[in-house]
């Protein structure tokens, strides 16, 4: 009886925790390593057999390997143009495009796990559920299930793709971002319902390999939530690609027979349009996902569209438990999710770290590439701040014509009496790069001038930031 009750005890000293962490993605892997590098005793819980949550498994990474396959193939069609001649037809081998995707997923969750050994963290795999404040189970997936105690618990649950409430995705003719991924066929006509970075994105990789593409969308324009210019410049460019938009439209049904797939919807005038396509994609954004998540039970306040209520330190109503990422108000992106975990890990350690969530930028990975950072014109006029603008096109830009990457440009919207930097907006090659750079001057809180008066290599695209801010300052860009 002794020796029961002695394991027993051990057992529970083993299954304690200074922070247990719900979910793996990029905000809960990040937030692991911060605090176990901080000396918290942590552990985190994964329901799937894989690390990295949607990001690293069915978002970013496998969108980005596809985009990167799919942009390799466009430009072979124009090595002509280089003076590179390719024999015979150059020709798209889906599957094996589909399978590099999956090998670089595969090795991205495995370098996630590495860093949770290397970290000791220790990792469960199952479903985690509240069972009290401080106690979190975790129930695998053949039905058994353990307990575990946690001084501090962080929920990084992340969302799923949302859907139309007439919408029935069977997830094979009519899809989310997830099915587009693995896809046993190159669409002959795709249509997508919802102009935000994820169907613009998924919608190019298709309209590359040589699918028709139509994008139907809400509002008045794609990627709604960004600067009206790089909209623009972006629907612009996508038209020239082959990719035919239809703002402005309110989606009304969407029917499968067969293979086909009949997508209704009336116009801004009322009239009734429809769409015949083979796919259909539902990309009108992601939700909260708090599913199973038992918050109730810890005494947790969850909003009627399942995220997590919480204060400025990312606190929940329960002192001890925190919540970051897609679960959370605020854009839905990794990185916005790997500043929060690292957040909550340094203010469990007594630190006291700080985001400024104007300073994280946003980016489209399509070609061009499409960042900003901080205000739009838009919301600085609504807000009534005086400011002054300044742009430089790509294509004034002598690295831009020796790569034939002469779409888009750059612009910088500063303070009209201070020079401030308030935000910038850009669209063209490597825009997902040198965003970073806008962000870094906004950060220390620099003028235009300051920017202006930076040494950018040449050639570069970089250059396209300097100029801008030159064009922002007096307007005397030098190579326009």
């Amino acid at each position: 009886m002794a020796q029961k009750e002695k394991h027993t005890n051990l057992n529970n000293i083993m299954n304690s925790f200074d922070v247990v962490i719900i979910g793996s993605g990029p905000g809960g892997y990040v937030s692991a390593i911060r605090c176990a590098q901080l000396g918290l005793k942590t552990a985190i819980i994964e329901k799937y057999s894989t690390l990295g949550g949607t990001c690293l498994n069915v978002g970013c990474i496998p969108s980005k390997a596809l985009l990167a396959s799919s942009h390799h193939y466009e430009e072979l069609q124009h090595f002509a143009d280089h003076g590179i001649e390719v024999s015979g037809k150059v020709k798209v081998n889906l599957e094996k495009m589909i399978a590099r995707k999956q090998a670089v997923v595969d090795q991205t969750s495995g370098g996630v796990k590495f860093l949770m050994d290397k970290n000791k963290i220790t990792v469960f795999e199952g479903v985690g559920s509240f069972e009290s404040a401080t106690q979190v189970k975790v129930t695998k997936a053949d039905g058994s299930s353990e307990i575990l105690e946690a001084k501090n618990t962080i929920i990084a649950t992340g969302s799923k793709p949302s859907t139309l409430p007439f919408i029935k995705l069977d997830k094979e003719r009519i899809i989310t971002s997830t099915e587009a991924l693995k896809l046993p066929e190159v669409p002959k006509h795709l249509i997508i319902i919802g102009g935000g970075v994820i169907g613009i994105e998924l919608g190019q990789v298709y309209l590359r390999l040589g699918a028709q593409v139509s994008v139907v969308e809400f509002m008045d324009r794609i990627i709604p939530g960004m600067d009206a210019g790089l909209s623009k410049e972006l629907t612009k460019v996508l038209k020239k690609q082959g990719m035919k938009f239809y703002t402005s439209h309110k989606v009304k049904s969407v029917e499968r027979k067969g293979k086909n797939v009949t997508v209704q919807a009336d116009d801004a005038k009322g009239n009734t349009v429809i769409f015949d396509g083979d796919y259909c994609l539902v990309a009108v954004g992601r939700r909260p996902y708090t599913d199973g998540l038992n918050a109730e039970k810890a005494g947790v306040k969850v909003t009627d569209r399942g995220m997590i209520e919480v204060n400025d330190h990312l606190q929940t109503n329960i002192p001890n438990i925190y919540a970051i990422g897609d679960v959370v108000r605020g854009a839905m992106l990794a990185h916005k999710a790997e500043e929060e975990g690292t957040m909550v890990a340094e203010i469990l350690a007594g630190q006291k770290p700080h985001i400024d969530y104007n300073l994280i930028p946003g980016v489209v990975y399509t070609w061009p590439e499409v960042a900003a950072v901080g205000k739009t014109e838009e919301q600085l006029k609504e807000a009534g701040i005086a400011y002054k603008a300044g742009s430089f096109p790509f294509k004034a830009l002598g690295r831009a014509r020796a790569s034939a990457d002469n779409d888009g440009f750059v612009k910088i919207l500063a303070d009209a009496k201070t020079d401030e930097v308030l935000g910038v907006h850009m669209i063209g090659a490597r825009c997902a790069d040198l965003i970073a750079e806008a962000v870094t001057a906004m950060e220390f809180r620099a003028s235009a001038e300051d920017i202006s008066r930076m040494s950018h290599a040449h050639p570069t695209f970089a250059e396209a930031v300097k100029e801008a801010a030159l064009a922002a300052t007096d307007n005397r860009a030098l190579h326009v």
